[in-house]
């Protein structure tokens, strides 16, 4: 029986599963375990069940020698230092397609709450001011037609140009083999949706220059990393209506500080990370997750491996 750190209870039944067979220290609390906390009950551990909010970087393989395997609850691995985990041979584990639809869901539902004013109006009734009706009271921009780009066709970009067919938008997109050249598709959307991982070269790749590429019309989507967009610049383009608005699941810092402008403005709507946030998505991640976990822990290949190489360097003398 292995030891199994898990850094927050998970939807579903997924992690009794894994009490079954191991014995599970589960963190208590709703937010994660503070830094010194993450150290201290995953010293000793021969399987770790983390969340993007949890750094698995050098200094924690560093205090975890018992380490066998690390699980990410998540598509995305960068908050895992995969490449110092395949050198140590530690299989690293991810959740991919699972969110897929859900985050491309909630993608589409950014772009009609910006371009709508769905928010806007909201907080205007709840304010009790439903104002008599205007012919120019909260106008907003429609969907149906208009020019979307995907940033990434990706699994996630390619099920928000699904959606996008039954708009009968446009869709252009960056990458092979027909995709557009970044800086045309900035100029020819109304709406530019972020379906990119955070790497070396996406880590702010939309900032002033691409926002000024933008119509002043055009709205901005961000449900891949915070990171890829320059926050104090996409704040001041918002500001000043150099883009009409923008719709946002990720940002930089996150979670925002209470006082940060951009929660001050009406042209935005932002969500706390809830991309793959339904029942059944969270749930499977959940499954995936554990699955990864057991696999790996019983000596197998993980079924959903981030760093699949790592077997490459355990069968090396």
């Amino acid at each position: 029986m292995a030891r199994c750190f898990v850094t927050r209870a998970l939807p579903g039944a997924a992690l009794q599963r894994l009490a079954d067979a191991h014995d599970v220290d589960e963190w208590p609390e709703p937010g994660p375990p503070p830094r010194a906390e993450l150290l201290d009950r995953a010293s000793e551990a021969d399987g770790l069940l983390a969340l993007l909010t949890d750094r698995v970087d050098r200094e924690l393989f560093d205090d975890c020698p018992s380490l066998r395997a690390v699980s990410n609850y998540a598509v995305g691995t960068d908050n895992v230092d995969l490449a110092l985990a395949t050198e140590r041979g530690i299989p690293v584990g991810h959740t991919p397609d699972v969110l897929t639809e859900t985050t491309a869901d909630l993608a589409f539902a950014l772009m009609l709450a910006a371009a709508r004013r769905v928010v806007e109006a909201d907080a205007s009734v709840r304010r009790g001011e439903w104002p008599v009706w205007q012919p120019g009271g909260f106008l907003g921009h429609d969907l149906n037609g208009a020019v979307l780009g995907i940033v990434g066709l990706g699994r996630i970009g390619g099920a928000v140009a699904r959606r996008a067919a039954g708009f009968a938008m446009e869709v252009i997109h960056t990458g092979r083999p027909d995709g557009a050249p970044l800086d045309e598709l900035l100029r020819r959307a109304d709406f530019v949706s972020l379906h990119i991982p955070l790497t070396n070269e996406t880590r702010g790749l939309v900032g002033e220059p691409e926002l000024q590429l933008m119509q002043d019309s055009a709205y901005l989507i961000n449900t891949a990393r915070g990171e890829v967009v320059r926050t104090d610049e996409l704040t001041r383009a918002l500001e000043q209506g150099q883009i009409a608005g923008a719709g946002l699941d990720v940002t930089d810092p996150e979670p925002l500080p209470a006082d940060h402008p951009l929660l001050g403005l009406t042209n935005v709507v932002i969500t706390p990370h809830i991309g793959s946030a339904s029942e059944r998505a969270r749930a499977a991640m959940a499954d995936m997750a554990v699955d990864n976990l057991l696999a790996a822990l019983a000596g197998e290949r993980m079924p959903h491996c981030a760093n699949p190489d790592v077997y490459l360097t355990r069968r090396a003398p």
